[in-house]
């Protein structure tokens, strides 16, 4: 194997539309470069630091080849690891080898990996709407553009609280009330049920919005419905919950987009206490670890269902779909329209065509990032109100 030396890494943040997103790219002396994602939206120069001062200086003059050995270098270099700024910085530079392997193989990086185990990936998108009327209407949008796995929303995470009863002055933040998000939310899947059938399958994302004791009844209640996965009931640091929760009901669970290390998803596997794992591939570390994580999930029966939001760049989207065309526990793609401010930093655009993403057969990851327009679109961190989600007493919870 020729050595393709690593001459320069670059990290690039952009704010082409509502999202920051981080892009690096590894040049080597053999004139063939690769993209990789790094974003964390709500960190995004911190891991841009990440790359150019602390994992430059370690990569230029190794050998790309070496992925494997590379990426367990950059992990422990920093003595401490598993965090979000280190994982998506390791994450840029794990992909942007893996893109410059596969150019040199001249093979798409799900037939680098051993090739496909189907022929396309089921995607589902988001209807949300403030009320049900209007989430009809966008239900009614995406079966007529072939989708057969929605995720419905009524308001933003947490419902719409229409009968908030807080104390006097009270702190700013994004409130709602859970026992009525529940009942509303039992209710919206009643009435889809009742006017679709099983037309669809249907998503929902509680976003950690529930006490314990809270999605045990939830999960117990939804369960009539038959959804295809309820994602989020817990937040991770109370997931032993999940055991319980499975021990009383069927409902399919899905869970992981938060995790970082490996000993937050390692039990719930190994116990089979979730159906999905969520993962979200930078947050990880990139291509190198997502591999081994959808192997250990093959072997516990646990299907993977990789975080895909609108924070993500194209090249991250393209990962996941070379992800799920190769994985065989890989079960479902999440995938959101993107804009055409994005559109034009990135191309090609893999579009899902009547509910299916495609296998990518270019070199690579096959999605290349005009740098010319970076600048256009510089970098703005803003507060994310969201993040601030609050309970009528005023208490602040987990996003």
């Amino acid at each position: 194997m020729i050595p393709s030396i690593i001459t320069n890494v670059e990290c690039f943040v952009v704010k082409p539309d509502r999202h920051n997103l981080v892009v690096v790219k590894v040049t080597t002396d053999r004139n063939i470069t690769g993209y990789g994602c790094a974003t964390f939206q709500q960190r995004p120069k911190a891991v841009q630091v990440m790359v150019e001062e602390y994992l430059k200086p370690i990569l230029v003059g190794k050998d790309a080849n070496h992925i494997e050995d590379l990426w367990h270098m950059m992990m422990v270099n920093g003595y401490w690891r598993n965090g979000p700024v280190t994982n998506n910085a390791i994450s840029g530079v794990d992909m942007a080898l893996w893109d410059i392997k596969g150019k040199l193989a001249g093979m798409p990086l799900y037939q680098l990996f051993g090739g496909k185990s189907r022929d396309a990936i089921p995607a589902y998108t988001h209807a949300v709407a403030d009320n049900i009327e209007d989430l009809y209407i966008e239900i009614d949008g995406l079966l007529e553009q072939g989708y057969k796995h929605i995720r419905c929303q009524l308001g933003f995470y947490g419902g719409n609280p229409t009968r908030l009863h807080v104390p006097e002055n009270c702190t700013e933040g994004s409130y709602f009330d859970q026992d009525e998000y529940m009942e509303t939310t039992i209710k919206m899947f009643s009435l889809i049920r009742e006017k679709y059938g099983n037309q669809f399958h249907i998503l929902h994302d509680v976003h950690e919005r529930l006490f314990p004791n809270q999605a045990v009844q939830f999960a117990k209640e939804v369960e009539r419905y038959k959804p295809y996965f309820i994602e989020d009931l817990l937040p991770p640091d109370q997931n032993e919950w999940l055991s319980q929760i499975r021990a009383q009901t069927s409902t399919p669970m899905a869970t992981g987009e938060l995790f970082n290390n490996p000993l937050e998803w390692k039990s719930l596997i190994v116990n089979r206490q979730i159906d999905f794992l969520r993962c979200h591939v930078s947050q990880i570390g990139g291509i190198t670890p997502a591999l081994k994580l959808g192997a250990l999930c093959e072997a516990f029966g646990v299907r993977i269902a990789w975080h895909t939001p609108s924070d993500i760049t194209p090249i991250g989207a393209a990962v996941n779909t070379h992800l799920n065309i190769h994985l065989h526990s890989a079960a479902i793609q999440e995938n959101i329209p993107i804009k055409e401010r994005t559109r034009s930093l990135f191309s090609p655009i893999f579009d899902a065509r009547d509910g299916y993403i495609y296998p990518i057969d270019l070199p690579g990851i096959g999605v290349d990032f005009n740098e010319s327009l970076a600048g256009k679109y510089p970098v703005e961190y803003r507060m994310h109100e969201w993040t601030q989600a609050r309970i009528p007493d005023g208490t602040i919870v987990t996003p």
